[in-house]
């Protein structure tokens, strides 16, 4: 089989360099452009993730991979989009919308940022969650008469609620969810917790992420009716916090039910999805999608974060909640690095793949 033909952007960033491991040795897809601002075009990859002080700046653990040290960082208006079949966009949301824009003129474009999640005819894809969300894409290329489309993933807080949510709203109706989130600092960004700020410290509000978790989370779990997205009927409320952990999101959530349920049946319909989960075979696919556990320690970031390589989802502390007639509470781990990020927009990819629109 030819691998197909894939550009990174913002390749030099925290995010594009997860993308640069997570497409290592990749059995359907090839680096074969990498992109980023003018600062670093032109230089070899090694040169361009170097710091001011000549020290090479690699954020995401093990050894940088071959395939990308002497490949040369290209202006992004200089990528050859005709040698291309799709695009990685690791760049933030300021610059991504115009970058994203014109690239989607001509290619598909897999994003990590919120450049065009909320329009009415981008679908925000987690797989596994709503892959047939994926069919608004065709649309959306018809509606601004693009060659490809823009596919960009939740917010990384977002994903593990939206995952955990899914079976709970199909099976027992999810009418309620409050979520408190602890979130590492790597979700921050490099200029976005000091260490001052954080140590010995719990940063209580972090700016719009929760509007975006109440957003996305609805539109996530909606149902694509006519072209058009019809957002879940839950009310969401959470809290955002920052906490000294390095990777991994830990939320605490209640949930109220339309229809009893308690945690023998919860495990029962975690397990059942496990079993039947759509992205089974994915080369990025955790052979467990959910983890269940029963031991009221767990989850905890240091032993989850590795489960899975970065992409299981693990649910703990299960109980019956006695403030609604109907609900549960539990706690959730998410790799905000891996799930939320560049590996789950991988796993994105070769779910689009195997369905034909790429």
């Amino acid at each position: 089989m030819e691998k197909k033909k894939v550009a990174i952007i913002g390749v030099t960033g925290a995010v594009g360099q997860e993308f640069v491991q997570s497409l290592e040795n990749h059995p359907w897809f090839k680096v074969t452009q990498i992109a980023a601002s003018e600062r670093s075009a032109g230089k070899d990859y090694l040169d361009a993730i170097k710091d001011a002080s000549g020290i090479v700046a690699w954020d995401v653990g093990g050894e940088i991979p071959e395939y990308i040290k002497s490949m040369t960082v290209k202006k992004i208006d200089d990528l050859d989009v005709s040698q291309l079949d799709f695009i990685f966009s690791a760049v933030e949301s300021v610059a991504a919308r115009d970058i994203e824009t014109k690239m989607a003129a001509n290619l598909p474009v897999i994003s990590t940022s919120s450049a065009y999640r909320y329009e009415e005819d981008v679908p925000i894809l987690i797989p596994g969650v709503n892959d047939e969300q994926a069919e608004l894409l065709e649309i959306q290329k018809k509606n601004r008469n693009w060659k490809g489309w823009v596919a960009p993933l939740p917010n990384c807080t977002t994903t593990g609620l939206a995952i955990t949510l899914k079976p709970l709203l199909e099976k027992y109706g999810a009418k309620r969810v409050m979520m408190t989130s602890m979130q590492a600092i790597s979700g921050g960004g490099k200029s976005g917790v000091s260490a001052m700020g954080i140590t010995d410290n719990i940063l209580p509000y972090i700016p719009k992420e929760e509007g975006k978790v109440r957003t996305e989370t609805r539109k996530i779990l909606g149902k694509l009716k006519d072209g058009k997205i019809e957002d879940a009927d839950i009310r969401i409320s959470c809290t955002c916090t920052r906490v000294p952990v390095i990777d991994g999101h830990t939320e605490s959530v209640f949930v109220e039910t339309s229809d009893e349920i308690d945690p023998s049946k919860a495990k029962e319909l975690y397990k059942s999805y496990n079993e039947n989960i759509s992205v089974e075979g994915l080369p990025s696919a955790p052979k467990k999608y959910y983890a269940f556990h029963e031991d009221p320690t767990r989850p905890q970031p240091r032993m989850e974060r590795s489960v899975g390589g970065g992409m299981t989802t693990t649910i703990g502390r299960v109980e019956k909640e006695e403030l609604f007639e109907n609900g549960l509470k539990y706690m959730l781990f998410s790799h905000n690095k891996k799930m939320g990020s560049a590996k789950g927009a991988v796993l994105l990819a070769e779910m689009l793949y195997k369905k034909g629109k790429i």
